[in-house]
């Protein structure tokens, strides 16, 4: 449980009611983790139906458009980020469902790659995986800090070697890369409940409470879609 203005991540001399904190801070977690479960849901739903339908993936996949819906997500979380001071909580959650359904059309092409029934095996592994890591983030009294710079520094490191293994295509460095991936993903959703956690004492009983929900709905959807990923290259089957 959080203790509010008597924990490490208070503010100095801020005196408030530690019940209403508390309850503050559980509703604020509750918003986190409905925004990022519709996030999921929606690009699930955009995923299998871009897959079924192939008037839709065959023109984006066969052409080289596949490099404008594979880099577009990327584009956006960029310009969320640098944008959302100057955003309306509004705004920002009508842009997270946008990015949501962006990357729901990236991802349509592992219903072709890999079988149904491993996609759901992998999606609930995904799941257990990271309801227990992020449950770990949110009691822990640890503090994750120097975990997550270390987990930072080898996130840029796969997103360097995903880069060199596009135009390399190694096997064995692609099994590396999402091995890696499921440990720093793992250590990052942790790290990254902790520092949503914080985030709303900062802001506790301020109107950007609101937005705040919404880019940490972001940063853990962005956790649980790589390790799913990640989890999904390592053991799922792929369609013969």
């Amino acid at each position: 449980m959080a203790t509010g203005p008597f924990n490490r991540y208070a503010s100095p001399g801020r005196v408030v009611d530690q019940a209403l904190y508390d309850e503050g801070l559980r509703q604020f977690m509750l918003r986190v983790y409905n925004y990022m479960a519709i996030g999921l849901v929606l690009t699930g739903f955009v995923a299998f139906f871009v897959a079924s339908s192939p008037a839709l993936y065959v023109p984006l996949f066969t052409t080289p458009l596949k490099w404008v819906v594979m880099l577009a997500p990327i584009a956006f979380v960029f310009f969320l980020s640098a944008r959302v001071a100057t955003l309306s909580p509004g705004t920002t959650q009508v842009l997270f469902w946008v990015f949501s359904g962006l990357m729901g059309l990236s991802l349509s092409t592992i219903f072709l790659v890999y079988t149904g029934g491993s996609i759901a095996r992998v999606f609930f592994i995904t799941a257990a995986t990271f309801a227990a890591t992020s449950l770990y983030g949110y009691t822990t009294r640890q503090d994750l800090t120097r975990m997550g710079s270390f987990l930072f520094m080898g996130l840029i490191g796969i997103v360097i070697a995903g880069v060199v293994n596009i135009f390399i295509g190694s096997t064995a460095l692609q099994f590396a890369i999402s091995v890696i991936g499921v440990v720093v993903f793992t250590g990052l959703t942790a790290w990254d409940t902790q520092q949503i956690k914080e985030t709303y004492d900062e802001a506790w009983g301020q109107e950007a409470v609101s937005k705040l929900a919404i880019m940490g709905a972001l940063r853990l959807y962005l956790d649980f879609i790589n390790l799913f990923i990640s989890l999904l290259q390592l053991v799922g089957d792929q369609r013969r």
